[in-house]
């Protein structure tokens, strides 16, 4: 073995982090542009030139959503069948509308038609905009507790329902969710596109940033209001994965007790807030490369802010706090994540590679003129 159990363990709980980190800033750009397709492009030549800045890399950015599905079954099967269980209708909301994007991106210029394409805008955008916004209501539901158990048998049953699921609080984190996404997308659109494109999605992007924050400081001070979950007792975290032998308890604030041991963690959600400042900045005074990196720093801010607060949680159950899943309880064996640990070091940096590549290769500003010289040739 590469790394002992417990050591395997926490080396995943940061490898699912930088894979959803990695579909919050690709896919998530894609997301945003296609939420703000109607509003940044007025004629059909400007929303094909929105569509443009993205339609070389939309299908695989979205490999990445694939990617950490992928890895969450393999690392941490139990936290998969709750979730999937849990969430079985939030996840098929998510999936239906995912059957837009690729549909919108493919057929949508392929019939010269005000109606259709219209009726395919609608489609992109509903197709961003439901993920968007489920993706933070799942977030916010695990910081309320989701309502599962799990028998002796460790098979997990769920009570609760979807409309529960569209509590104050979890519809907050998913408004910010939409809105950094939104804001990282008006980013990208200022520094790919030119004349008023750029300068309506650079417009956007910054109503989308002073929203971001203040509901980030909205949800950051409701978190600590809330009643978070705490270890007081656990089994061997070198042993076999069992998430009946421990105790938690519930405390009001209890969220925010990981900042307080380690210090050091306020880094996140300080990042969070400063990047999203200075993109403000740079987009105001027509920096988009520096605002679009300001962005996508924000996006592993908040991702961290939140996998932080819940450390070492992955979801809590809020019928029963001793059985919650946590990444020491609730991961595969000690070999399943060795072998899978040695796929991640071979293969993720080749996959960086190429991205990064795709990216240098087809990087330009995408104009109006461009569209409409070549209409058979773009999307």
């Amino acid at each position: 073995m590469i790394f002992d159990y417990e050591t395997l363990k926490m080396l995943w709980w940061l490898i699912i982090c930088v894979l959803f980190i990695g579909f919050a800033v690709t896919d998530g750009m894609d997301m945003g542009v296609a939420i703000l397709l109607r509003l940044v492009g007025k004629t059909d030549s400007e929303r094909r030139t929105v569509i443009n800045t993205i339609g070389p890399h939309w299908d695989g950015n979205q490999v990445w959503l694939i990617t950490a599905a992928g890895a969450l079954f393999a690392a941490w099967p139990m936290v998969y069948a709750a979730a999937f269980s849990g969430f079985y209708f939030a996840m098929m909301l998510v999936l239906f509308a995912l059957f837009f994007r690729p549909l919108g991106f493919d057929y949508r210029s392929k019939i010269d038609s005000p109606r259709w394409r219209n009726n395919w805008d609608w489609g992109l955008f509903c197709g961003s905009a439901i993920p968007a916004l489920v993706f933070g209501v799942a977030i916010g539901n695990l910081f309320l507790g989701v309502p599962y158990s799990i028998d002796n048998l460790l098979r997990v049953s769920y009570q609760g329902s979807f409309f529960a699921l569209l509590n104050p609080f979890a519809l907050l984190a998913g408004l910010v969710s939409v809105s950094m996404l939104i804001a990282h997308g008006g980013m990208w659109l200022q520094l790919r596109t030119d004349a008023q494109v750029a300068a309506r999605a650079a417009q956007y992007g910054r109503y989308a940033l002073m929203v971001f924050i203040v509901l980030f400081a909205v949800a950051g001070i409701w978190v600590a209001n809330l009643n978070g979950y705490q270890i007081v007792a656990m089994g061997d975290t070198q042993g076999y994965a069992n998430p009946l032998g421990k105790a938690v308890s519930t405390t009001q604030g209890a969220w925010l007790a990981n900042y307080s041991a380690r210090p050091w963690t306020m880094s996140f959600p300080i990042l969070a807030f400063a990047t999203a400042v200075i993109a403000l900045l740079c987009s105001k005074f027509n920096k988009p490369a520096l605002a679009l990196l300001a962005t996508s720093l924000m996006l592993i801010g908040v991702i961290m802010t939140a996998a932080v607060s819940l450390f070492p949680f992955i979801m809590p159950s809020s019928n029963n706090p001793n059985i919650s899943l946590t990444m020491w309880d609730a991961v595969s064996s000690h070999m399943t994540l060795n072998v899978m640990f040695i796929a991640v070091v071979i293969f993720v940096p080749i996959i960086l590679t190429y991205t990064i590549w795709c990216y240098v290769k087809m990087w330009r500003r995408v104009t109006v003129d461009e569209i409409e010289n070549n209409p058979h040739g773009s999307y």
